[in-house]
């Protein structure tokens, strides 16, 4: 059973970096995507960036290009979102989830996760 916590989150500037982590505590991670989304209030939740089972693909959302990076370390059943250069728009909930690999669809697909974390607030002020 897919069981994820995240951590990392804070309160930090405009221009800062944070590392957000995901982990499982299941340990049965290696065989799901694993997607970081985020929300605001008001708002719709918003895949930010995924990386596959394997860790062989990987994607992020425009709107974080050049600034996030995502890997995963199977051996500590983790995920990591290395977020640099934080504008005071990525201010949002963060949330992992993973979705299995026997659901074939392409990163960039934001549906078919099954199993989510509590969420981890992070804040940008200017």
């Amino acid at each position: 059973q897919v069981q994820l916590a995240e951590s990392g989150g804070g309160l930090v500037q405009t221009g800062d970096s944070l590392r957000l982590s995901c982990v499982d505590s299941g340990r049965t991670f290696s065989n799901y995507d694993v997607g970081w989304f985020r929300q605001v209030p008001g708002k719709e939740r918003e895949l930010v960036s995924a990386i596959s089972w394997s860790g062989e693909r990987i994607y992020h959302a425009d709107f974080v290009k050049g600034r996030f990076a995502i890997s995963r370390n199977h051996a500590k059943s983790t995920v990591s979102l290395t977020m640099d250069r934080l504008k005071r728009e990525d201010s949002a909930v963060y949330y992992c989830a993973a979705r299995s690999r026997d659901i074939f669809a392409g990163l960039e697909v934001p549906g078919g996760y099954a199993y989510w974390g509590q969420g981890t607030q992070v804040t940008v002020s200017t």
